[in-house]
């Protein structure tokens, strides 16, 4: 799992400066537009609203865009979009397993943009339920290592999120990993908020229970994969079962 988890933070930080940032501030301002749908346009009583703005001002979002989408998603501005929540399976190179969750309003272009994506990187398409038993919905605090210019200790987090449902904390280098189940998900990340510690996003992903270790060679051939199905507009998450070594990371210059 740490590779995979290092392979994920270095593509967030990476995304914020890159010259696909256009493409990530779309994606969290559909994510906005969505949870305000669902429930409701007042963060405060909406955890998810919360959470999907809270990344979109990490991300550098402007806030006259992130609100016009809160009034676009709660029905208080037109041109909100009827989006629908689609997951498609399917093996990537070396049999790593691959789970795609869309955000889209258009079924057809989203199955075809998946499809081409995956069989123009060595991957294939998967039936529904052969890859998703692989993974286990967690919630996922990502916490900055640095904190008020000092090193924030290992044992002083676990202190602060265990008690809220924390089960596990990884240390990725820059920053720690707090997992949780995905029910515990805001009483965790309000506890981080609460002791005064910054965090870089809050969020339910899939982690899986099985992993594949790759070489340098097959972890080129995933990340070519991965970044194809992102670099679609109606993909908004993308998680696989891989495992890297720190070396192989060096080696493909992630």
């Amino acid at each position: 799992m740490s590779g995979h988890s290092k392979w994920a933070t270095t593509k967030h930080k990476k995304a914020v400066v890159d010259a696909k940032r256009g493409k990530l501030f779309a994606k969290l301002i559909k994510n906005i537009e969505v949870a305000a749908r669902l429930g409701g346009s007042d963060a405060a009583a909406n955890p998810t609203l919360y959470d999907a703005i809270q990344k979109a001002k990490k991300s550098s979002v402007p806030n006259d865009n992130i609100d016009r989408a809160v009034k676009r998603g709660a029905g208080l501005e037109a041109g909100g979009a009827a989006y629908e929540t689609i997951t498609y399976e399917g093996y990537g190179p070396q049999g790593v397993a691959v789970l795609v969750e869309c955000l889209t309003d258009n079924r057809n272009r989203a199955a075809a943009e998946v499809r081409t994506a995956m069989t123009r990187n060595g991957g294939s398409m998967a039936d529904p339920g052969s890859v998703s038993y692989l993974f286990t919905r967690r919630g996922v605090v990502l916490v900055s290592k640095v904190q008020a210019g000092r090193d924030l200790d290992e044992d002083t987090l676990l202190e602060v999120v265990l008690e809220a449902g924390a089960e596990d904390v990884e240390d990725l280098g820059e920053s720690f990993e707090v997992r949780c189940e995905a029910a515990d998900l805001v009483a965790v990340r309000s506890a981080v908020e609460a002791a005064g510690l910054d965090y870089e996003s809050a969020e339910s992903s899939w982690l899986p229970s099985v992993v594949v270790p790759l070489d340098a060679a097959g972890a080129e051939k995933v990340f070519r994969l991965l970044d194809a199905l992102e670099d679609s507009d109606d993909v908004q998450n993308v998680y696989a079962n891989f495992d890297v070594s720190d070396d192989v990371m060096a080696a493909v210059g992630a």
